[in-house]
């Protein structure tokens, strides 16, 4: 899927700025087309509810009866039972603010209930347009079509469980001339022209060197994941600085990577730094993330690194005034921990969530979850649509964080690794999944090739 995404607020200054355009009644037109080759039989089910979205599934209703199919118009009252061949969900759209409820509430229950498929015009309704949550009760639809362009919350949280195959009708708007995105769906076709393919006359150190640092006592498979990822997304040099004690000296699966004592790694001619993996948060893991953000080499911060920073002042401080990249991984537990709130909160509304997060602590951030939210320092985000329940396992973001790493390692800058290495590390995930890898029982170390294999698929394109 490609395209821009515009909040609710955006979408009502492209309407004005569309001025006289009879927009109900494109969008009535294009849902009654729609429709007509979803149905199966004659009879359609029309909800319509009593605001905008009711007045194109109206539209959608006169239309799909001139075409000579049996349509029936619901507004409050659950319909005679019939054996329908379509419903049509126009009970609210982007304009609704608070949990449906009644009557209402029973016709989404009512669609819910039905064998057929349900075509939701704009959002399913009850999902909130800008944040993907459910207000009360929502309608599970088989197909959405959404006007004009894409909304967050067909995209994040809940949204993609309620909304089926997702399709966008533009309505004949020039949207770059109305009112022009500043928001996308991350894809590589986006950043195209940045991927950097190797000439022939390419050494490792050309591929830049990255340090890992993390892997206290008990975790220090977070920091070979990865250290593992990184290298095998083309890093030249990868270390990786252990915390605990007694950690091995070599990593007999990859034993391309130089393990070292964390000190060390500092040592290193770097290009850049991923901080922690399994780093813990003890006094010795705030020192090295203190030394991290004091130096002027790219840097994924991630897990514990996230969390010491949440509990220090001064690391925020020093988070705030790096020049350098700096790519912020949090999942929402530690959103709300940097932001001192909590993840309900942080659910409620995730684009504002990942754009406080950016503003506040002048980083480039990815909140994880359905639909990630990447928001870069100069205001661009986009939402990442690609990855699977199976990633809701134990060390998939040590692989993310050593993919981010690798890119960038290898130079590429901070907004276009984490919009390519996030949609990367899902599309591995999917490609698994379709193979029959997963959804359940994908592991982490699984995505590492598969992630590879796709990158270097991207460079040929």
């Amino acid at each position: 899927m490609r395209g821009p995404i515009y909040l609710t607020a955006d979408i009502r200054r492209i309407e004005q700025a569309a001025g006289n355009v009879t927009l109900l009644e494109r969008a009535g037109a294009v849902a009654a087309d729609f429709a007509a080759k979803l149905v199966s039989g004659k009879d359609v089910l029309v909800l319509a509810g009593p605001g905008n979205n009711g007045g194109d599934a109206r539209i959608a209703a006169e239309l799909l009866k001139q075409s000579f199919f049996r349509v029936t118009i619901a507004e409050k009252d659950i319909p005679a039972a019939k054996d329908w061949g379509l419903v049509i969900d126009g009970l609210f759209g982007i304009g609704l603010a608070r949990p449906i409820e009644g009557d209402y509430a029973k016709l989404v229950e009512y669609a819910n209930r039905q064998s057929c498929p349900v075509l939701a015009l704009d959002v399913p309704s009850g999902i909130q347009s800008d944040s993907g949550r459910v207000l009360g009760c929502a309608v599970r639809a088989s197909q959405t079509i959404t006007f004009i362009a894409l909304k967050p919350g067909l995209l994040t949280l809940d949204g993609p469980d309620y909304c089926g195959e997702l399709t966008v009708a533009d309505l004949g708007l020039d949207l770059q001339k109305l009112l022009p995105p500043s928001a996308w769906i991350a894809e590589p076709g986006l950043f195209k022209g940045m991927l950097k393919r190797r000439p022939s006359n390419f050494h490792k150190g050309t591929a830049g060197s990255l340090a890992v640092v993390g892997g206290a006592a008990g975790m220090t498979g977070a920091a070979l994941l990865a250290g593992r990822a990184a290298l095998r997304l083309g890093a030249g040099r990868v270390y990786v600085g252990l915390l605990e004690e007694s950690a091995p000296e070599v990593d007999l699966l990859a034993p391309e990577l130089m393990l070292r004592h964390p000190d060390d790694v500092f040592g290193e001619d770097l290009d850049a730094m991923v901080v922690g993996p399994g780093l813990g948060r003890g006094e010795r893991a705030e020192t090295l993330v203190g030394a991290a953000l004091a130096s002027d080499t790219p840097c994924v911060l991630d897990a514990d690194a996230l969390n010491l920073i949440a509990e220090s002042t001064d690391l925020r401080k020093a988070c705030v005034r790096r020049k350098a990249e700096t790519l912020l991984t949090p999942h929402p537990a530690e959103a709300a921990r940097l932001l001192g709130s909590t993840v309900a909160t942080v659910q409620e509304d995730r684009v504002r969530a990942a754009r406080m997060l950016c503003e506040n602590l002048n980083a480039h951030t990815v909140l994880k979850g359905n639909g990630s939210i990447l928001v870069a320092r100069d205001g661009h985000w986009f939402i990442n649509a690609s990855g699977n329940p199976g990633m809701a396992s134990a060390g998939m973001g040590d692989v993310l964080a050593g993919m981010l790493g690798a890119l960038l390692a290898q130079r590429y800058s901070g907004e276009t690794a984490l919009a390519l290495g996030v949609h990367l590390h899902g599309a591995a995930a999917d490609a698994l999944a379709a193979q029959g890898n997963g959804p359940v029982g994908l592991t982490a170390g699984e995505l590492i090739d598969a992630s590879r294999r796709i990158w270097n698929t991207w460079l040929k394109d």
